[in-house]
């Protein structure tokens, strides 16, 4: 192999060894704006877009031992992946997509799982990290609050029945 494809499938498995996820899209028909604009959404999620060519890909793929994306691989190929929040990638990605009818989505991968093109729409239904985590803190002091209102029940229950035996010892000694 010449030195040149050499450097480039080294590049290329430098940057998908170091990314989270990876999703493949068809780029065929976006326009430079359109694809500034969707690069610019995405280096605010920590992520990037690069057109890269299929058989280079492959290589770089195989080199990393990851999983077979070959039958994904056809067509002009762009590959959007990062460090950051996979499913707010994935939002972003979905969204844009509804916005412009263009790119289409391959697939991808998520550490090393390949990915479907429903996968991708599915992950991007998940609700981002915040919420998530929200959601759990939730869960978690769910049962502490029903604890301390059950406990405040109990502490009212006796304070009415100390006040109703008050209120008889009054009564009694009137």
């Amino acid at each position: 192999m010449r030195p040149e494809k050499e450097s480039i499938i080294n590049e290329i498995t430098s940057i998908l060894g170091g990314a989270g996820f990876v999703f493949l899209v068809d780029y065929r028909g976006l326009k430079v704006e359109q694809l500034a604009e969707l690069r610019a959404r995405l280096r605010d999620l920590d992520s990037s877009m690069t057109i890269m060519k299929n058989t280079l890909l492959r290589c770089a793929s195989r080199t990393l031992g990851g999983a077979d994306m070959s039958g994904i691989l056809s067509g002009p190929t762009a590959v959007v992946c990062g460090t950051g929040d996979a499913s707010q990638t994935a939002k972003v990605l979905t969204a844009f997509i509804r916005e412009s009818r263009l790119p289409v989505l391959k697939g991808g991968q998520l550490g090393q799982q390949l990915l479907s093109v429903d996968d991708v729409e599915a992950i991007a239904k998940i609700p981002s990290r915040e919420v998530l985590y929200g959601q759990v803190v939730g869960t978690i002091a769910a049962p502490m609050t029903q604890l301390v209102g059950v406990m405040n029940q109990k502490v009212s229950s006796l304070l009415y029945v100390l006040k109703a035996i008050e209120d008889k010892k009054k009564e009694e000694s009137a």
